[in-house]
């Protein structure tokens, strides 16, 4: 399905909205909660991704020492943790794979210290990449060394799989670790159900142990998804108060808060909704957005394309993991841009820059998302400056947070279905002209 979004009509004086819950969180909890006699089903958001990995282990469990079929679909934090959780419980086996995407998706920094540990798993394609064989056994553990400049990922599923190991596991850090904050979640996650980690910069020790369950349940909203009101903050000058977020929390992407102020939005607790933020708009906008995303690759598409729209040169680095998303969002960031007259430069496999020059547009924007949840939401926010853009393949925000299209509706956003035809031509799904709101008659 498409939507042709057109922007609010007013200015938006008390918007309110609720991020969903966190999946990062969430299935990180589900897997320590399978490693954990007696734990109650963990909160989680009502998202595609958590729902893959719960039928998962749901399907594990219940299977014996029966071999499990498992399609991730382009979940690759299931494929990852998965591979992990599986390889570590002796009796356990279960194929591993999921859409065309995932194949192409590297998972061998995983799959090498798996088999170092004394893993048995069996490429079942290509070499360094799903699917896989996965056949459980007790696995020694030891010393690992792990590419970290992939995905945080690799580094979570070792440790939280750690325990279970004779030896217990040190993992040692090759490169820059990649989202680092998500390794302290995991960390932290672990820590309140009895497992502590030793932690020096380029290295994490785990000893071998048994996971208790926890005192609290571990669910917070999701700052990543907190990103796309910050950006429609800043686009609209609006002011939008957030429900669900932890100011406190480890999620990397809290740090929107810095980074969107230099974009013109204010964070301030909520004087009306007791536990919530309310996002106010400034005048102070930086002249240039230069930032190292290694930490927090993820809020890329939100920060440049609202940097793009408000004419704000940008260069984000640290970014070299995009290229192993739901698509290369790299190239997709930059093809997308390019739309709405930005020509975006790639730094190698590392970044991209803006220099802040626009080129005519020939064609009125259809973005193509490409299946990637974050790049259709962080796209859809361009409607305030170009009434009637096109967003394709809207469904794929079920992935991360079924409830946007609906959150953009409750902001004064309009959004009405619609086919592209091959000429480019936009029309409502019975043929009609598509008809901007307020101006019945008036097709595109």
């Amino acid at each position: 399905m498409n939507y042709s979004i057109f922007g609010p009509e007013e200015l938006i004086e008390e918007g309110l909205v609720e991020v969903p819950l966190s999946k990062s969180v969430a299935n990180r909890a589900l897997v320590l909660a399978a490693m954990t006699p007696g734990a109650p089903s963990p909160v989680c958001p009502d998202c595609a991704d958590t729902a893959v990995m719960r039928r998962a282990l749901d399907a594990l469990a219940g299977a014996g020492s029966d071999e499990v079929e498992i399609n991730v679909d382009n979940c690759g934090t299931a494929m990852r943790f998965l591979t992990a959780f599986v390889a570590a419980r002796e009796g356990c086996r279960a194929v591993l794979s999921g859409s065309g995407r995932m194949a192409e998706r590297p998972i061998e920094p995983l799959v090498t210290a798996l088999k170092a540990c004394g893993a048995d798993i069996e490429y079942l394609g290509r070499e360094g990449y799903p699917p896989l064989r996965v056949s459980g056994r007790r696995l020694r553990g030891g010393e690992v060394t792990v590419d970290a400049t992939v995905s945080s990922q690799f580094v979570s599923a070792l440790l939280m799989a750690a325990p279970l190991m004779e030896q217990g596991l040190t993992v040692n850090l090759s490169g820059e670790p990649v989202s680092a904050p998500y390794i302290s979640l995991t960390l932290s996650m672990m820590d309140r159900r009895g497992i502590a980690a030793e932690r020096s910069l380029l290295s994490v020790s785990v000893a071998p142990g048994s996971y208790r369950a926890p005192s609290a349940d571990d669910a917070e909203g999701d700052w990543s998804a907190a990103a796309f009101f910050y950006e429609i903050t800043a686009l609209t000058a609006g002011w939008i108060t957030v429900r669900g977020l932890d100011a406190a929390s480890l999620q990397g992407d809290a740090r929107a808060v810095n980074y969107f102020a230099q974009l013109g939005v204010v964070t301030e607790p909520s004087e009306s909704e007791p536990g919530a933020i309310e996002l106010q708009p400034s005048p102070e906008v930086f002249g240039r957005l230069d930032l190292d995303l290694s930490d927090t690759p993820d809020m890329a598409p939100a920060l440049a394309v609202c940097a793009a729209l408000l004419g704000v040169p940008f260069r984000l680095t640290g970014l070299k993991g995009l290229a192993i998303k739901e698509c290369d969002r790299l190239h997709a960031i930059a093809a997308e841009l390019d739309k709405v007259g930005c020509s975006c430069e790639l730094i190698r496999d590392y970044g991209i820059e803006w220099d802040g020059r626009r080129h005519p547009v020939a064609a009125f924007p259809v973005f193509d998302p490409r299946g990637d949840h974050r790049l259709a939401m962080a796209l859809a926010p361009a409607a305030v400056y170009i009434p009637g853009a096109v967003v394709c393949d809207v469904e794929c925000v079920d992935k991360s947070f079924p409830g946007y299209w609906d959150a953009l509706r409750s902001l004064g956003f309009t959004l009405r279905e619609c086919v592209v035809s091959p000429q480019g031509h936009i029309t409502a799904p019975d043929g009609s002209p598509l008809v901007p709101p307020g101006e019945e008659g008036d097709a595109l």
